[in-house]
């Protein structure tokens, strides 16, 4: 069993969505089980909505999710497939809620209305990868990861997820070798939309793999690896081939673009390998994340702009006291 997990840069486009199906047939045979994010920009275009919709502007609201709807039903023709009514259900989900009065706070306006940019990109890729011989099931996330009601950073209900797991997601791999599936989302117990913040669908992916007992989980990017810096601003970067579960860490922690340390945890917990991978470029070998120490690594180079390194020290030091 493999987890893979494809941000929204690797599904921007038709011919993108073209390239993620080459990539999975490589597989073929093997038990995957996939997550993808929104498409494109398309979360920060569902920001718009919300935001329109929590201020009163119900007009700007509908024709900005209007463009949403349309850019879906666009990329479903163009992959010549029958997702019409799956997305239907979708649209008419948040349209109903647009049509209403804001009467609860931001932040859980922002995880109905934000959450369906996964349900839409998955339905469309799920269908198209059914036409390309690659026969799949489409499970909506919310059925299976239960969390509490923090809207907008929910926290994961371990033991009832674990539950919907081996009740609904391990039978499917009986009669399918491929199940498609949704990052950043899950649901609380009546059934409210949650997302997991910064970082969510790679933290999905880790809690599936950890569920699964996954062989190792994969983040599809468009860089070839983890770098020692940024390549736009440090041309002579280098790729690093593997790292440790604590090195990532600590990078994180001091600032590098890196895997953010809630999607290391539950890996780390059951010793499952992290590979970055170039989707542009599948056949590189990519970086390797694992218990394993490294040795000879290269400087870490992290860019923090605006702001300044300041060193103080004292003039003279009549007040200290010695103590005899």
């Amino acid at each position: 069993m493999k987890v893979f997990k494809f941000g929204g840069a690797s599904i921007s486009s038709v011919e993108r969505i073209q390239n993620v199906a080459k990539i999975i047939q490589q597989y073929k045979g093997e038990k995957l089980l996939i997550i993808f994010s929104a498409m494109g920009k398309v979360t920060n275009d569902l920001e718009k909505v919300a935001n329109a919709f929590y201020a009163g502007n119900k007009e700007e609201s509908l024709a900005l999710f209007y463009q949403v709807k349309q850019m879906h039903l666009d990329l479903s023709q163009q992959l010549n497939n029958q997702a019409i009514a799956e997305l239907s259900n979708i649209f008419t989900e948040i349209e109903w809620l647009l049509h209403d009065k804001p009467v609860r706070d931001y932040d859980y306006y922002y995880d109905q209305i934000v959450c369906c940019g996964e349900l839409l990109s998955t339905v469309c890729i799920s269908e198209y990868l059914n036409t390309v011989d690659c026969k799949n099931e489409w499970i909506d996330v919310r059925d299976i990861f239960r969390t509490d009601d923090n809207f907008r950073e929910a926290n994961i209900d371990w033991t009832f997820s674990q539950q919907k797991v081996n009740e609904i997601i391990k039978p499917l791999f009986n009669n399918t070798d491929i199940v498609i599936t949704q990052g950043f989302i899950g649901a609380t117990d009546e059934n409210e939309s949650t997302t997991f913040g910064r970082e969510g669908s790679d933290y999905s992916a880790a809690i599936f793999s950890n569920m699964l007992d996954a062989e190792s989980q994969t983040i599809w990017k468009d860089v070839e690896g983890v770098m020692n810096a940024d390549p736009k601003l440090f041309p002579a970067a280098q790729i690093i081939d593997q790292l440790s579960y604590l090195e990532v860490i600590e990078m994180a922690y001091y600032g590098a673009q890196v895997i953010h340390p809630k999607t290391i945890k539950p890996l780390q917990n059951k010793g499952i390998p992290l590979l970055v991978k170039c989707f542009l470029n599948p056949d590189l070998p990519g970086t390797i994340i694992s218990n394993q120490p490294t040795l000879n690594l290269p400087p870490i180079i992290v860019m923090k702009e605006k702001q300044v390194l300041m060193q103080v020290s004292s003039r003279d030091f009549h007040l200290l006291k010695t103590t005899w």
